[in-house]
């Protein structure tokens, strides 16, 4: 976070902690700069040469070492520029930042300006190459002698435009004056921006102006590196330059952390929509490349995104101004934020940048960003974008930003809007809407922003614009209007983006995993621990959150930002950034004394501006500090002469050292105020008591990325390559972690000993970890690419491994294209099976190309990665891909991560684990595609299926809808059929018309396969179709269990807990062969309904998204059904042999009874009779269904309606004192046990308070 202090623990509180100059050395000369990519086509003048750090005071302190290779990269990141009087030579000013291994920052600041050059060798070396230059220009541009006006031999003809240009670059001993150019810069450890500017300035002007200054320059230069204190948190602070006074204020340790950007340039510059939305690529850690021709808007723009974000932390590679040596970071394979520069000759189209999947181009000065593929909005972005917009628009700053921000800027400055509305006299009636809305009529934001106003219902008049408040009468500020204003306006944008994440957040205590065990312990095993319950937070967001919540609670901020809570328990040894964020949550809870649970997507807007307005305010009235005034040193005679537009060479001896004792620190701070500063610095950085808080520093703020930073200094091949390793070994570790964070998510259902309680993983959850998968893959495959083609580096692989293979078909040599699963066949029957979908990479990618609803790159390549992962191939068709070697090495260069052998296995073994878990990732994202079903009927070989003579049907259902009843052809036991996504498949409905001679049908099963991820569903049937066979059922609904490849699926009888198979499985002959069923005793038939029941309620406690097939738990193979069943059976009397007797049969016995009962009038009680009609009721309809369903069927459609409009309970108290049951039932029957069947009645009430839907393929035909 900017703004956290750089100082090691010795660092006195001073300023600055060096003052640099760079620029040309001219002992060594001209050294061409090939680092920075220039080429020698550019005329000499447009070269880049290396510049040199010519002078550094001190020359070292010992809490922060000079980097020489970062500062001198840094301060001139182009390297010298050479100008003549021609151009033009204004200062320009930029900030950078170093960014120590540890994370640590130091703040650069530098001001380049243009000096003549003197020396004589230098100029003649620049003659020189011209001479070079143009000659071999004159040779590669000969113009063509026939044209019209050929130019003549003196070069000021009309020639070609380019060769004008060329001709005005150039540069000729005898009339130019050279010019290059030189900085000075200042390191400070803490960013005051605004500060840092003015002395640099005020030191240029001293330089440059016709009078000497007041003192030498040495004296300014040692005042601000030895006698000006960093001012202590919570105050203000004055010290003089050379022309002025200039003054910075810290804020307190309970306000958002020092920031010095104008928050204003980058609102201009983008607008607030495009900052809205780099704001949410950033939180999600996407890739953000800013381009712009000028360093200090890039380090604007990456400084107030990462501060906006307050509480939590950029944890990646930072680097907003990438100097030109450093372009080969672009490829770096983890998630970063570089600030690019542009020679705004170029456009974005030359850029080659070696991966867009997931990266997020910030054109600054083209007021233009290009957003990854599938970014999430930004919770109330709309409300949140109107909240920014008032505050923007009562500065004068138009929302959608000027897109030529400086003149307009300037035009606007004067125009504040406040004093718009209350100057009547210029005919501006106040009472009409907002005047400076007229300035901004055309502008579509305001139009989108009105249209959304008048949907919440905000009038327009109403809009406060913030009157300025009164006290501006009593305080005195000291500082100027602009920049008070500058300050203002900071303060109250970062109090409205720092006030979403407290809402956003207000609850997040209660879900962070405190570690049961010492913190040591909880290092060790700091990546397999779990620390926030993430399932139970998005549990209670509102739904309109959830896509950007779930995959910000993903990245490495949140991670890091929860570890720093565990960390810090106690108030002292708080990161001061969460102690501050702590307490903004503590207040909000006083305000909205809500419960916690209960989470609305009211838009709370931000109410804590005018306090934080107000601390400013008084610091800038009260100045709480002055430095000593710069003074006369004690310096040699004759230095430190003045001479008018060069920089003088420093006295050295004067500044190396500061005063023996700081006589600041006595005279100006209170002792506690300077033990309370150090403690500042101390925890401004996280470290712990000891060397703890180091370890952590590297490992825990690390995790998942092990490189954070370049280093800036040598540049060899081999420190390259040496980072492309750690590159690699860093996706290496991602890797896994995410395999191991998903499949600890997916096996929560079945890993509750884990001791997490029950761990579900949500379906936006599980969406989330893959589409960060995706993200990971596409970086793994755009590490090291040669050449760059379309936007997913993956699925251009694909396509080029495709075209290979297409080729080598086509040349005959080639033999497999797909492997078939033989585990799939039958080992010991011969029964027919489907034969098994071949496993074919190809034929994968033919399926994503064929959907028309995937139109980009990147959106095939991540549902080519989410149907390999359903069909459990990744890991094998990635290994195939690479098997290529041929290929790959064309495609990558010899450092890129898939051409590192033990890491690419490694990485294709972690993703094997996949295989372990069952996702339906593909099946429940493409809901609206078209997918091929192949559907096996097998019939009983014992008993003469083949005579069949009836027209059978067919229905499928899954849970994202039904076929339409399939007629299937005579004899034809297999076909495909092509219908849209039926999601899971849960039932399906068999029968045939009844017709010809043998209308019976023994079914032993059916198999239905979904030909694009391979699923295969078996619905075990068992039974007879047919009338007069069996129960006479003409139609059976049949329940289905998804196959697992490697299991023969008979082997899945003895399964605990059993998979559903269809109900009827068991109950093949109720009474032909009563020695075929387990006779249950009644201890075990009470434990089957209370295991059915409490499948049932299980299932209504999961989240809606997560439940599986309810008709599974009604109708499976333990489901209710079976269970009631059971009951019905125990003790059910067995009548002659030969003769069936189903429980339906005794359900209408039942009916009759109660019938003839009502018409002899002989009544109970109201209660009982109406029990009484209902079941007759349903017993009537489910009689006259058109459906041909038999007897069993009948009962299973009775179970289900029961349980749908909760009578169960009912009609089991009525049977158990029905007199038909003594007369059918034997003494020990289940059902005629009173206490037995109380406990009954009691476990089916608990499915009362559960609203059952039942899938339409149950209860087709009847309508009760």
């Amino acid at each position: 976070m900017s703004g956290g202090s750089g100082g090691g623990s010795s660092a006195p509180g001073r300023f600055a902690d060096y003052f640099v100059i760079c620029g040309l050395d001219t002992e060594t000369g001209l050294e061409p700069d090939e680092l920075s990519g220039e080429n020698f086509e550019q005329t000499p003048l447009r070269r880049t040469f290396k510049s040199k750090v010519l002078a550094r005071y001190p020359e070292n302190v010992e809490w922060n070492p000079f980097d020489q290779d970062a500062v001198g990269m840094l301060c001139m990141p182009k390297g010298l520029a050479f100008k003549t009087q021609a151009d033009s030579r204004e200062p320009q000013f930029h900030s950078f930042i170093i960014t120590r291994e540890d994370g640590s920052r130091t703040f650069g600041f530098s001001l380049t300006f243009f000096e003549e050059v003197t020396s004589k060798q230098i100029c003649s070396a620049m003659q020189t190459l011209y001479h070079m230059h143009n000659a071999e220009y004159d040779i590669l541009h000969t113009p063509p002698t026939n044209e019209k006006d050929s130019c003549s031999s003196t070069g000021d003809c009309n020639g070609t435009s380019v060769s004008k240009l060329q001709r005005f670059n150039s540069y000729d001993i005898s009339r130019d004056t050279l010019y290059v150019s030189k900085c000075i810069c200042l390191i400070t450890p803490m960013s005051f921006m605004k500060a840092c500017k003015k002395v640099l300035e005020q030191l240029h002007q001293a330089v440059t102006s016709p009078q000497p200054p007041p003192l030498p320059l040495e004296s300014y230069i040692y005042n601000i590196l030895y006698e000006v204190p960093l001012p202590p948190a919570g105050r203000s602070l004055k010290f003089s330059g050379v022309y002025g006074p200039i003054i910075c204020q810290r804020p307190s340790t309970s306000e958002l952390p020092l920031f010095d950007f104008p928050v204003k340039e980058v609102f201009e510059l983008l607008g607030v929509e495009n900052v809205v939305q780099l704001f949410t690529c950033a939180l999600l850690e996407f890739q953000i490349l800013l381009y712009s021709q000028h360093y200090q808007r890039l380090m604007t723009v990456a400084e107030t995104i990462t501060a906006l974000m307050f509480p939590f932390q950029w944890q990646h590679v930072y680097v907003p101004i990438l100097p030109a040596s450093l372009l080969h970071f672009l490829d770096a394979p983890v998630p970063y934020l570089m600030g690019l520069h542009s020679n705004g000759l170029d456009d974005r189209s030359k850029l080659e940048l070696p991966q867009e999947a997931n990266l997020c181009f910030v054109d600054v000065d083209n007021h233009f960003i290009e957003l990854p593929e599938d970014l999430p909005q930004f919770p109330n972005k709309l409300e949140f974008i109107q909240e920014i917009s008032e505050i923007l628009m009562a500065f004068g700053i138009p929302p959608e930003g000027n897109l030529h921000c400086s003149e307009s800027a300037s035009k606007m400055k004067s125009l504040r809007a406040c004093d718009l509305v209350s100057d009547k006299r210029n005919g501006n009636i106040a009472g009409s809407p907002l005047n400076s809305y007229e300035l901004l009529k055309e502008n579509e934001t305001i139009a989108r922003l009105q249209a959304l106003v008048k949907r919440t219902g905000v009038s327009l008049e109403k809009l406060e614009v913030r009157e300025e408040t009164s006290s501006k009468k009593d305080l005195k500020i000291q500082c100027e209007e602009e920049e008070f204003k500058i300050y203002q306006l900071n303060i109250q944008i970062r109090e409205v983006f720092a006030n979403r994440f407290t809402q956003m957040f207000a609850d997040y205590e209660v879900f962070v995993i405190q570690p049961s065990q010492d913190k040591e312990s909880w290092f060790t095993n700091r990546e397999q621990m779990q620390n926030f319950d993430k399932a139970s937070f998005l549990s209670d967001q509102p739904e309109p959150y959830l896509p950007f919540l779930s995959r910000f609670l993903e990245t490495q901020m949140f991670a890091s930002f929860i570890d720093n809570k565990i960390m810090c328990h106690d108030d002292d040894d708080k990161d001061p950034v969460l102690r501050v964020f702590d307490s903004r949550v503590d207040k909000i809870r006083l305000l909205n004394v809500r419960t916690p649970t209960l989470r609305t997507s009211m838009y709370q807007k931000c109410t804590t501006i005018d306090e934080a307005e107000k601390s400013i305010e008084l610091r800038l009235a009260k100045i709480d500090h002055t430095a000593v005034h710069p003074h006369l040193l004690d310096m040699k005679i004759g230095q430190g002469k003045y001479e008018l537009g060069f920089f003088p060479k420093l006295q050295s001896d004067v500044l190396s050292t500061g005063p023996a004792s700081n006589k600041w620190t006595k005279r100006n701070a209170p002792a506690q105020w300077r033990r309370k500063d150090r403690q500042k610095q101390h925890t401004e950085h996280l470290r712990l008591d000891n060397d703890q808080r180091e370890k952590y520093i590297q490992e825990a703020r690390n995790l998942g990325s092990t490189i954070r930073q370049p280093k800036l200094s040598n540049l060899s091949p081999s420190v390259i390559a040496q980072t492309n390793w750690k590159f690699v070994e860093g996706l290496l570790k991602e890797c896994r972690n995410k395999t191991k964070r998903m499949l600890v998510e997916k096996m929560g259902r079945e890993a509750v000993e884990l001791g997490h309680g029950e761990v579900n993983i949500t379906g936006v959850e599980e969406n989330t970890l893959i589409a960060s998968l995706c993200d990971l893959l596409e970086r793994i495959w755009s590490h090291g690419l040669q050449v760059k083609q379309g936007k997913s580096a993956l699925w251009s692989h694909l396509l080029h491994y495709l075209e290979n293979r297409q080729r080598k078909t086509t040349s005959g040599s080639f033999s497999t294209s797909g492997i078939l699963l033989d585990s799939e066949r039958r080992k010991s029957d011969s029964s027919p099976a489907m034969s098994p979908l071949r496993i074919s990479l190809i034929q994968d990618m033919r399926h994503i190309q064929n959907i028309s609803e995937i139109k980009t790159d990147v959106g095939k390549a991540r549902a080519w990665v989410r149907l390999s992962m359903e069909k459990k191939l990744l890991s094998r068709h990635l290994k195939q891909l690479l098997s290529d070697h041929e290929l790959t090495k064309k495609l990558y260069k010899r450092y890129a991560f898939l051409r590192c052998d033990d890491e690419k296995e490694q990485f294709l073994y972690h993703l094997l684990s996949f295989n372990a878990v069952d996702y339906f990732c593909f099946t429940n994202v493409f809901t609206t595609i078209l997918i091929p079903y192949h559907i096996l009927i097998v019939p009983s070989k014992k008993l003469g299926g083949s005579m069949f003579t009836a027209n059978p049907w067919i229905c499928i259902s899954g849970e994202l809808g039904e076929t339409a009843v399939l007629q299937i052809p005579r004899n034809i036991l297999e076909m495909t059929f092509e219908c849209q996504n039926l999601g899971k498949l849960t039932t399906v409905q068999i029968g045939h018309d009844n017709s010809g001679l043998y209308a019976k049908w023994l079914v032993e099963y059916v198999m239905v396969r979904n030909e694009i991820t391979g699923h295969t569903y078996k619905f075990p049937c068992g039974r007879w179709l047919g009338k007069g066979m069996d129960d006479g059922s003409l139609e059976r609904i049949l329940v289905g269990e998804l196959l697992t490849s490697h299991t023969e699926a008979d082997e899945r009888q003895c399964r605990t807990p059993p998979l559903q198979q269809s109900p009827s499985m068991i109950r093949r002959f109720v009474t032909i062969s009563p020695n075929n069923k387990p006779k249950l005793n009644t201890g075990q038939i009470q434990e089957a309904i209370g295991e059915a029941v409490n499948g049932i309620v299980k299932h209504f406690h999961k989240p809606e998204k997560e439940r599986g097939s309810l008709t599974l738990l009604l109708c499976g193979e333990s489901g209710l059904v079976s269970a009631l069943e059971q009951v019905f059976q125990h003790g059910f009397k067995s009548p002659r042999l030969f003769k069936n007797v189903f429980i339906w049969d005794f359900l209408e016995k039942a009916q009759t009874y109660y019938e003839t009962l009502e018409q002899n009038e002989m009544v109970p009680e109201e209660n009982w009779q109406t029990r009484a009609r209902n079941f007759c009721r349903f017993i009537t309809a489910i009689n006259n269904t058109p459906r041909n369903i038999g007897k069993d069927g009948k009962f299973q459609m009775l179970v289900c309606l029961g349980a749908r409009d909760h009578l169960l309970h009912h009609w089991i108290a009525l049977l158990a004192d029905c007199p038909i049951t003594a007369q059918m039932y034997e003494d020990i029957a289940l059902i005629k046990d009173h206490t037995l069947v109380n406990s009954l009645i009691r476990v089916l009430q608990t499915l009362q308070e559960f609203n059952i839907t039942l899938e339409a393929s149950l209860v087709k035909g009847i309508d009760i």
